[in-house]
């Protein structure tokens, strides 16, 4: 009895995945409180919209990458594979393809590499480090080969769209005959990134693949004992993770209207370390994406709270390191407990 009582109590606790995205919320909100006072500037709405373009990016990588954290795995490729889906794009869209279909063949890019990934950890069970490791050297060499490491330019109007246009832009015309903005708008890339992070919520909560991912990181033998395809929802987790890098790499490379084959240094450490923030145990078998949200708003706001404080980007470094270890050493007291 006593036993069953002692169960009773632990089922209204809250779970450690819970805490952890409770206490990486009130970061975020301490961090916006702590960059407000700093800087009278940083609670404006440019500044918001700022944060929001800049984040979408990270976000984008970490909903793909806190899926493959779910299965046990990590993609170290999500950088370079955005940097070839853009040059996938460019080089389309160069040849005479319409934007539209142009920028779709480099989410396909994206989402073929992170396939190919999952073929690789799968058929040739190699460790998901090594693998992805190889598709990030891969995927860049091509994108430097593809364009002999120069930029593609001169995509047109509708190449930056996505990435510079807005909903609810608000435009007065002055007296003078300059144009006025009274409000920029919402950013595409961000009414994305909400997009994606609802639809990637949905697949991992309500729907069957969302389940098997979460079954294959608690336990791969239990969940393959159970009937759950391991091989098929790795791949699938890869595969989305490829796409929605490509599409990063879409919004990206709109943003700057050029497409650049370097870009995309590193940003494979931010989405893992969003998704670590956020709660995503690198064990595998937890995590969530609003909790990678969280931690991708953690790093944007981050970085451009030090930016307005006119910290170097070398020291920003530092500060995110230091935040990410802080992060790991929680989960590993988590699963301790």
């Amino acid at each position: 009895m006593q036993a069953h009582s002692g169960k009773s109590k632990l089922q209204f606790l809250p779970s450690g995945s819970t805490l952890h995205k409770v206490s990486a919320l009130l970061t975020l909100i301490l961090l916006i409180a702590a960059f407000s006072f700093t800087s009278p500037a940083f609670l404006s709405v440019n500044n918001g919209l700022t944060v929001l373009l800049q984040t979408s990016v990270i976000g984008l990588l970490a909903i793909g990458m806190t899926m493959v954290i779910i299965t046990g795995g990590i993609d170290l490729s999500v950088g370079s594979v955005l940097a070839l889906s853009g040059v996938v794009a460019g080089l389309t869209i160069k040849a005479g393809i319409p934007v539209i279909p142009a920028m779709i063949l480099g989410v396909f890019a994206g989402a073929f590499c992170g396939f190919v990934n999952g073929l690789v950890i799968t058929r040739l069970r190699i460790t998901p480090f090594v693998a992805t490791l190889g598709m990030m050297m891969i995927a860049r060499g091509i994108a430097l080969q593809l364009t002999g490491a120069t930029p593609i330019s001169r995509l047109g109007d509708t190449f930056a769209t996505l990435g510079n246009g807005s909903f609810y832009r608000v435009v007065e015309m002055q007296a003078n005959g300059f144009p006025k903005v009274i409000f920029p708008g919402i950013p595409y890339p961000a009414v994305l990134l909400l997009v994606i992070a609802v639809l990637g919520a949905f697949l991992l909560k309500r729907r069957q693949i969302g389940r098997h991912i979460f079954s294959v990181g608690s336990n791969e033998e239990a969940a393959r004992l159970s009937g759950v395809d391991v091989v098929r929802t790795k791949i699938w987790a890869y595969t989305a993770s490829g796409a929605l890098a490509g599409l990063a790499g879409m919004v990206l490379m709109s943003r700057l209207v050029t497409v650049q084959p370097n870009e995309g240094v590193m940003y494979e450490l931010d989405a893992i370390a969003a998704s670590v923030i956020g709660g995503a145990s690198l064990m595998g078998g937890i995590g969530s994406i609003s909790g990678s949200m969280i931690g991708a708003f953690i790093i944007g706001v981050l970085r451009n709270g030090l930016n307005m404080a006119g910290t170097s980007a070398f020291i920003q470094q530092i500060i995110i390191g230091i935040v990410v270890i802080g992060a790991v050493y929680i989960d590993q007291i988590r699963n301790q407990r």
